[in-house]
């Protein structure tokens, strides 16, 4: 395009200007029209400012030299310029820009309507190029996405930045640190990113750093030889020299002894290890992720956690968002969950009902996925019917569901009133007998207690 609009305007130097999204312009192209090279063109913000505001072509000769040339025009002395707007759509995309140094030079208005049908034709051009370019940028980032392999469910915003990030951190080889609450899922995103990576064919060893005391860790993590205490009685590899080569995930960082975080530096910085009662370091080729549902910044403040290890395992940091933080998969994960357990129950179970999921997904789940995944199990288990119901759910949720919110929870309550009234004259008509009130409510007595006690009708029903 440059070389074209060096055959219609006698310039020195011409630059395609790009604006951006963010209102701001960058350079595409900056070319010495004469010898046909590319060079830095320094161009008049003032104009180009103007140009795209104005959304006007702008011709400009005869520029002043020294103190009566515009302050951006002096260092490069330009006598004549001419800049016309790249439009598309009534948008201004961006500019084409040419000047000259040259006092003998000048531009006219017949130059100007040449450069700017070139521009007409040329700003399409451009703008389909650089749709092109978002759509392949698009495309490579939903390859990579799919192409990530993972065990967790759910398609929320927050979860898909979360495979966005196994996609980008797997490949690589970095020290990783997860962050979440108890039973966000912490581990699964371990074994994705390990999944994703060149060690995926070597080991995964997951360790739980709040699971042992401090000594059994330590020879835990790097094993021992024989006769280091009493009852060594043979050699013995650490999970670190097991996971030689592949991934180590260690969970509940925070937990770590001070003793043992200072050991752990040293293989994160050198490399290298020493069994307990051994004489010899032994290098180990592995890959640390690490997790906790602390706030390590702040242990490090209260000098609880070393800063020098938090700034080894924190390189690149992956936030687990809370279940309640990404409602909208609730539904997904509760059938999910429902899907693997319910082919070991001793009924059918085709589904959960829509009061039961709107329970569901206005708690708010403080134990996340790990209470979810409980209480459907709950529910399989309790259970009578082919559908998940509300009084199969456990009374914390149905107490902190808040179902009364919308056309689904108002269903809900005037259900329950309906329970509520029809157990009540069952009793009444049995005397307060709670077996014969089941029996004539066609319930077993068992699930007739349990369905009083989620219905909040404790002392209810007794004959007055």
């Amino acid at each position: 395009m440059l070389a074209l609009v060096a055959e219609i305007v006698p310039a020195e130097r011409g630059a395609i200007l790009s604006l951006g999204d963010d209102g701001d312009f960058t350079a595409v192209a900056g070319w010495d029209l004469r010898t046909e090279a590319e060079r830095k063109v320094e161009i008049s913000r003032h104009v180009i400012d103007r140009v795209i505001r104005e959304r006007v072509a702008v011709l400009s000769n005869g520029i002043g030299v020294g103190a009566s040339a515009p302050e951006e025009m002096r260092p490069v002395q330009v006598r004549s310029l001419l800049a016309v707007p790249l439009e598309v759509f009534n948008q201004v995309r961006g500019v084409i820009y040419v000047d000259t140094c040259d006092p003998a030079v000048t531009f006219d208005s017949a130059q100007l309507r040449l450069v700017a049908a070139v521009g007409t034709v040329a700003a399409l051009a451009l703008e389909n190029s650089r749709r092109m370019q978002t759509l392949r940028a698009e495309n490579r980032r939903l390859k990579a996405e799919v192409n990530v392999q993972h065990d967790m469910v759910g398609d929320s915003p927050r979860m898909r930045q979360i495979y966005q990030m196994i996609a980008k951190v797997g490949p690589m080889d970095s020290t990783t640190l997860i962050c979440g609450e108890s039973g966000t899922g912490k581990e699964l995103v371990a074994r994705a990113i390990h999944r994703n990576s060149p060690r995926a064919n070597n080991p995964f060893v997951a360790i739980n750093c709040a699971a042992m005391p401090e000594t059994l860790m330590e020879s835990e993590l790097f094993g021992y030889e024989k006769g280091a205490f009493t009852g060594a009685t043979a050699q013995k590899k650490g999970k670190l020299e097991l996971a030689n080569g592949g991934t180590v995930f260690l969970d509940e960082i925070g937990e770590l002894a001070p003793a043992l975080q200072a050991k752990l530096l040293r293989v994160l910085q050198e490399r290298v290890f020493d069994r307990l009662g051994g004489i010899r370091s032994i290098p180990v080729n592995i890959r640390v992720l690490t997790a906790t549902n602390r706030d390590l910044a702040e242990e490090v403040r209260r000098g609880s956690f070393r800063q020098d290890l938090y700034y080894r395992l924190n390189v690149v940091s992956i936030g687990m968002p809370a279940l309640r933080e990404r409602r909208e998969d609730i539904p997904l994960l509760a059938q999910h969950l429902l899907a693997k357990h319910a082919a070991k129950a001793p009924r059918r179970i085709t589904g959960i009902s829509r009061e039961a999921q709107s329970c569901l997904v206005a708690y708010q789940w403080p134990g996340n996925v790990r209470e979810l995944k409980n209480t459907i199990e709950r529910a399989i288990v309790l259970g009578t019917g082919e559908m998940i119901a509300p009084e199969d759910l456990p009374e914390t949720v149905l107490e902190n569901a808040k179902p009364g919110v919308g056309p689904v929870g108002q269903y809900h309550q005037v259900i329950a009133a309906t329970k509520r009234e029809l157990i009540n004259k069952a009793l009444q008509q049995n005397n307060g007998n709670y077996t014969h009130a089941a029996k004539s409510l066609g319930l077993h007595p068992n699930y007739l207690h349990r369905l009083m006690r989620n219905l909040n009708m404790k002392g209810e029903g007794m004959p007055d």
